[in-house]
């Protein structure tokens, strides 16, 4: 069960009831998350913000799926697991065995093998890198835009891990855990 109320848009007050609102129109459906999220609309507001600002970057939906679903796998975020699987097959265009590559930060694309291994060196070094990390992913072709923009997907996709687990957010997707 959540720590924090889930927040319904039927009865959510503004600011909330309109970023909820966006949240549903946009996705067809309220995640929990952006329901308990909306305790405080400037923390629902600053993550849709950050997300829609790094959609329109240089990364593919199907690249910054691979990132939150190797960031929710190291930090063992099963809330997160559950939404970035089903998102990036039903929507991201990942097969099932894509995704579940991703969670092991590999993939048989060398560009996206190598922003998913720096996303995973990220998260293990708490942003510490090796030089030898940054060096292997400009060697696969990333340039200064992507690489920034995996460290900002790792920034935002930690952000939420730490939120669903902190919050106990109630899954309410097709369920996947960290241990499978």
């Amino acid at each position: 069960m959540s720590r924090l109320p889930i927040i319904e848009p039927a009865t959510a007050q503004a600011p909330a009831a309109d970023l909820l609102a966006a949240v549903g129109k946009a996705l067809g459906v309220t995640p929990n998350m952006t329901k308990v999220m909306a305790n405080s609309p400037a923390v629902l507001k600053g993550y849709l913000e950050f997300s829609g600002a790094l959609a329109g970057g240089k990364l593919s939906a199907k690249v910054r799926e691979g990132i939150a679903l190797t960031v929710a796998q190291e930090n063992a975020c099963d809330y997160c697991l559950s939404a970035h699987t089903h998102i990036a097959t039903a929507l991201a265009g990942l097969t099932p065995a894509e995704a579940e590559a991703a969670r092991r930060a590999e993939s048989a694309d060398a560009r996206t093998r190598a922003a998913l291994q720096l996303a995973a060196a990220l998260v293990r070094t708490r942003g510490d890198l090796d030089d030898a990390d940054l060096k292997a992913a400009r060697e696969a072709g990333l340039g200064d835009a992507e690489v920034a923009e995996v460290i900002a997907n790792v920034a935002l996709n930690v952000f939420t891990n730490y939120f669903n687990k902190a919050a106990a957010v109630d899954i309410d997707w097709p369920v996947v855990s960290h241990l499978s």
